[in-house]
């Protein structure tokens, strides 16, 4: 599990990068646009990328073969790419400059965040694998409240600090990266033989066929992250909303609030893998949904702030129930060769529930009214829960 704490390294600079952009970019895009959905949709640019990209560099990373591994090479070419960029975006000098750079880096990160989840697996055995995706996640969640908490000191000084800093600690991780992890010797499907500073044969890997990986219980699995990711984006985007317009909060309690559901993930991401690896992934992505959509029933019936926050607190470790467990399972279901190609289609469905959940709950409220939002996201977890219902048995990895 060293190994698995040194490559968390690579996640925290990732959370913090995203954090930081997410919380700060939009603010330099107000200055150029005033339409709020205009905004909203260059903030998903990432999206489009995941959609498109990250699908083909996962499956491209699979057939790669180099001194450095398969991996690696991502890392070491898209890190001190995005580095440069994300320190180049407050210094934009219009509107057109802004959007190229966040163009440039959005495509920089796209370049090595597949290649760097691929990773995990790569050097943790299937049935560690749940345990080692808690740790990594624990350790982007303290990236993202680091961002948070330290981000906004950084900004009053400087709007340029944040991103400087987010640059100086993506360098500073990749060091740590690279320095401490060697496909060759850490991998887990390598040659045994292999030892540091050896050289893997440069003999292609055969091509990963997409379409063959999409067997029946794949198919199923990835309707079942599109639903209850459907869920998750719309009532994180919505929530704020729907605590000032429904609730009668303030914005700042509204926004105070979802940190509960989100602290709850981050506390309850190592235990959730070590009880994946203890009883199964699928019985606890099941216990997962399960609980997290009887928990949006129920806060569709919360009038009080206490019970709602609670709530919420129950939510944020059912959805770690999920989330820790579901990537492993998708490299689960697939063979050894094609864990990059099932990252990328991991990452391909999320984003699709991404960019198509936030309007389409959007147009229900408009429809009807705030009242709706958590008994759609009931609903869609429900969706999950049929889907994975209808997959068929994966016997041969153990913790399965």
């Amino acid at each position: 599990m060293k190994k698995i704490w040194l490559l968390g390294f690579g996640f925290f600079s990732i959370s913090i990068t995203w954090s930081l952009y997410n919380a700060f970019v939009p603010f330099f895009l107000e200055k150029y646009v005033h339409s709020v959905a205009l905004i909203s949709f260059m903030m998903t640019i990432d999206n489009y990328f995941a959609l498109f990209l990250q699908p083909w560099i996962g499956n491209r990373s699979d057939r790669t073969s180099t001194r450095y591994g398969r991996r690696m090479p991502y890392l070491l070419a898209g890190m001190p790419l995005a580095a440069i960029l994300t320190m180049l975006i407050p210094y934009h000098s219009g509107l057109f400059t802004l959007l190229l750079f966040m163009m440039l880096m959005n495509l920089a990160m796209s370049l090595y965040r597949s290649p760097t989840v691929a990773l995990m697996p790569d050097i943790t055995p299937d049935a560690q694998r749940t345990k080692a995706n808690g740790l990594i996640n624990f350790m982007g969640g303290a990236g993202s409240i680091l961002a948070f908490g330290v981000g906004s000191i950084l900004y009053n000084t400087s709007p340029a600090l944040p991103f400087i800093a987010a640059g100086v600690i993506t360098l500073l991780c990749l060091l740590i990266v690279s320095r401490f992890i060697k496909e060759s010797r850490d991998g887990v499907n390598q040659p045994a033989a292999a030892a540091e500073g050896s050289i893997l044969p440069l003999g292609k890997p055969a091509r990963i066929s997409v379409k063959r990986q999409l067997d029946r219980t794949t198919v199923w699995l990835l309707a079942a992250i599109f639903f209850w990711f459907v869920a998750y984006q719309g009532v994180e985007t919505l929530f704020t909303l729907y605590g000032k317009h429904h609730l009668g909060l303030s914005e700042q309690a509204a926004s105070f609030s979802l940190t509960f559901f989100s602290l709850a993930f981050v506390i309850f991401a190592i235990p959730s893998g070590w009880l994946g690896s203890r009883f199964g992934k699928k019985t606890m992505i099941i216990t997962g949904v399960c609980g997290l959509m009887a928990v949006f029933a129920l806060v569709g019936f919360a009038d009080n702030l206490l019970v709602l926050r609670g709530l919420l607190l129950l939510g944020g470790m059912f959805w770690a129930c999920i989330n820790i467990n579901s990537y492993p399972y998708v490299v689960a279901t697939g063979n050894e060769e094609s864990i990059g190609t099932r990252t990328g289609m991991y990452y391909l469905v999320s984003s699709l529930a991404a960019i198509t959940s936030p309007p389409l709950l959007g147009l229900m409220i408009d429809l009807t009214d705030y009242s709706i939002l958590f008994y759609a996201a009931a609903a869609s977890m429900a969706c999950a829960l049929f889907c994975l219902l209808r997959m068929k048995a994966v016997p041969r990895n153990p913790g399965v």
